[in-house]
């Protein structure tokens, strides 16, 4: 997230998320939040936020690096989180619905972050679009090699991606979403959708567009593009990534 378009995604998660926000200083527990991109900026706006991740050295780096903005980390399973009920006014699940390939599991992960946010408040997830491994062959010319055509045809079917002979860029072991999809697993949970968008639009997958990164007037052009169609039904599936704002009843 901090190179080139991958930056793209990171500014309209900060957009998108900003327009759910309550005031500082709100309580946030960012589940599978690695080692702490989002948590950053979350706590220097004055949050108080809390890192629950399952890899140690995720959460060592997070430990260290953060502990000037009082953001604390701890190992956990999006799953059972060591966390009371009502303890957090917002619960942030960006990972841990792409990385739990099983649907139960994804619905648990939901609905333990559901548990622990207090009534009225706001439970935010990301998802990875099922199209994605399609537009990522054509864009980066993984499409032309005969042994990535089965992995976007699973994808496109199944939405279990795999990579069996773990080759660079083919990534991970993960569940890919249709727009559909997501939304009826967040109501499954019990949660309220309140908005679905794509993140990043057709700019994500246009690797040239990195060169005009840093002018500023092309910059804000490219945002603009993925703005003006975050919520299209049409092009959801469009964007590598999906964002969707629930609430607890």
């Amino acid at each position: 997230m901090s190179e080139g378009l991958g930056r793209l995604e990171l500014l309209r998660v900060q957009e998108v998320l900003g327009r759910w926000l309550p005031k500082a200083p709100a309580t946030i527990v960012d589940i599978g939040g690695a080692a702490g991109v989002h948590a950053r900026w979350l706590a220097s706006l004055g949050n108080s936020v809390r890192i629950i991740d399952i890899t140690p050295r995720h959460v060592a780096r997070a430990t260290h690096d953060l502990a000037q903005l009082g953001v604390k980390a701890d190992v956990g399973d999006a799953r059972s989180l060591p966390l009371g009920d009502e303890d957090v006014d917002v619960a942030l699940l960006f990972g841990p619905l792409y990385h739990l390939v099983e649907r139960g599991d994804r619905l648990q992960a939901l609905q333990e972050a559901k548990r622990v946010v207090r009534p009225g408040g706001i439970v935010v997830v990301a998802a990875i679009s099922k199209f994605a491994s399609l537009f990522d062959g054509l864009a980066r010319g993984f499409l032309f090699d005969p042994d990535f055509v089965p992995i976007v045809e699973r994808d496109l079917v199944e939405g279990q991606h795999r990579n069996p002979e773990r080759r660079a860029h083919w990534f991970t072991t993960a569940f890919f979403h249709h727009p559909d999809e997501l939304r009826q697993e967040v109501t499954d949970a019990g949660l309220e959708v309140r908005e679905l968008v794509g993140l990043e639009g057709l700019g994500g997958w246009l690797p040239h567009l990195a060169s005009r990164w840093d002018d500023p007037a092309s910059f804000e052009r490219i945002v603009w593009a993925a703005r003006v169609i975050e919520d299209e039904p049409s092009l959801l599936g469009l964007s590598a990534h999906m964002l969707l704002i629930s609430s607890k009843p």
